[in-house]
C-alpha cells in the first residue's frame, strides 16, 4: 500500500515537471524566435482593420450606396471573423496575429457583450407583441391564432392586405375586443382603444398609425409602423432613401406625442444600430436591449440574421422581451412585457 501511494504521488508530481519545460520553451521561443513575431503580419492587419470597422462604424459614410447603414444592419455578424482569425493565427503560430486578434474581440464585446447577458425580469403590467404577417401569408388565420396564443394584451400587425383583414378580425375577435385597422397596419387590444388615426410617414399611403390604449394602470400611446423596405442592389447599393425619410417623419410624430408613456411596435426595416433610424432610436429604448436575452433576431424567419422588427418604449419600463415561434410569415413575431410608470416601483 505504501509503495502504491508513493507511486501515485511520484507520478502526480512528475506531471507539472513535464509541463513546466514546455511552458519555458514557449516563453523562450517568444523571446528568442523572431519568426514567431514576423509570421502572420497579413492576419494581424486584417484583425486591426476589422476592429477599426466595428469601432468607427458610425463614421462610415452613407453617401455611397448607404454603405454605413448596410454594415450596421449586420454589424453583430462581423464577430464571426474573430474565431476564424484566431484559428488562422494559431495555425500560423504567429504571436503578432494572436495579439492583434484581441483588438476586434474587445471591440465586439464592448458593442454587443451586454446582449449576451440575460436581462429578462418578472412582473409588469402589459404584454405587447408585433408581427409582420407577410402579405403572401398562406395561413393568416393560423398566424393570428399563434400570435393570440402568446398572451399579449396588445398586438400590432403589419403588411395587412384588404382581403386578409377580415380573416384576422375573425380569428382575433374572441381574444381582443377592440381593434383598429389603418391602411396596411392594425392594432388589436384587450383594453379600450381611442384616438385611432393614421400617421403620415411621407409615403402617400397609410403604413403607420397611432392609438391610445387605456389599460387598468393608465393610458399608453401606441404607434404601429411598417417603414418602407430596403434592397441591396449591385449598382445602387443599399437603397434605403424612402425608409430613411419615413423614419424621420415617424420620429417627428413621436416627438410631438402628448402622452408621457409611448410604445412603438412594428417592422422598421432597420436595426437599432442603423444611424438612419436615429430620429426614432434616439428618443426610445429597445425592449430587447433593455430587458431581453440575446440579439432577438426576427428576420428572415427561416434563419434570422437581423432584428428589423422592433418594440421600443418611452416613459415605460421594459421588464422582459423575447421572440415568438415561427408562423406562416417570413418574419418572426416579437413580444415584450412592460411596466407603466404609474405603477413603477
Amino acid at each position: 500500500m505504501a509503495q502504491a501511494y508513493m507511486t501515485e504521488t511520484g507520478s502526480g508530481g512528475q506531471e507539472p515537471d513535464r509541463r513546466a519545460p514546455r511552458l519555458r520553451r514557449l516563453l523562450t521561443s517568444l523571446r528568442t524566435d523572431r519568426t514567431v513575431w514576423r509570421r502572420g503580419i497579413v492576419l494581424a492587419v486584417f484583425a486591426v482593420l476589422l476592429a477599426l470597422v466595428m469601432a468607427v462604424h458610425a463614421q462610415i459614410p452613407n453617401r455611397f450606396g448607404n454603405l454605413g447603414s448596410l454594415l450596421e444592419t449586420f454589424l453583430p455578424w462581423l464577430g464571426l471573423a474573430v474565431p476564424v482569425l484566431l484559428g488562422l493565427a494559431l495555425f500560423r503560430r504567429s504571436a503578432t496575429a494572436l495579439v492583434a486578434v484581441l483588438l476586434p474581440a474587445i471591440v465586439w464585446v464592448n458593442l454587443f457583450g451586454g446582449l449576451l447577458v440575460d436581462r429578462t425580469g418578472t412582473g409588469g403590467d402589459l404584454t405587447v407583441a408585433t408581427h409582420n404577417v407577410n402579405a403572401d401569408n398562406p395561413d393568416p388565420s393560423g398566424t393570428a391564432r399563434d400570435v393570440a396564443a402568446s398572451g399579449a394584451d396588445v398586438v400590432a400587425l403589419e403588411e395587412l392586405t384588404s382581403s386578409a383583414v377580415p380573416v384576422y378580425e375573425k380569428a382575433l375577435a374572441s381574444t381582443y375586443r377592440y381593434h383598429s385597422v389603418q391602411g396596411t397596419v392594425g392594432l388589436w387590444s384587450k383594453y379600450p382603444l381611442s384616438g385611432s388615426a393614421p400617421v403620415d410617414i411621407k409615403l402617400g399611403w397609410t403604413r403607420a398609425m397611432r392609438a391610445t390604449v387605456t389599460a387598468p394602470q393608465g393610458q399608453l400611446a401606441v404607434y404601429v409602423a411598417h417603414l418602407p423596405s430596403v434592397r441591396v442592389k449591385l449598382k445602387a447599393g443599399f437603397t434605403a432613401r424612402q425608409r430613411d425619410k419615413s423614419a424621420d417623419a415617424l420620429g417627428e410624430a413621436i416627438a410631438h406625442e402628448k402622452l408621457p408613456e409611448v410604445a412603438l411596435l412594428g417592422d422598421l426595416n432597420g436595426t437599432m444600430n442603423d444611424r438612419a433610424l436615429n430620429a426614432v432610436t434616439s428618443q426610445m429604448r429597445s425592449t430587447q436591449g433593455a430587458a431581453g436575452s440575446g440579439f432577438g433576431f426576427s428576420w428572415p424567419a427561416s434563419f434570422p440574421m437581423a432584428r428589423i422588427d422592433q418594440i421600443m418604449v418611452k416613459g415605460v419600463e421594459p421588464v422582459t422581451s423575447w421572440t415568438l415561434p415561427e408562423t406562416g410569415s417570413d418574419h418572426l413575431p416579437i413580444a415584450a412585457r412592460v411596466k407603466l410608470s404609474a405603477t413603477a416601483s
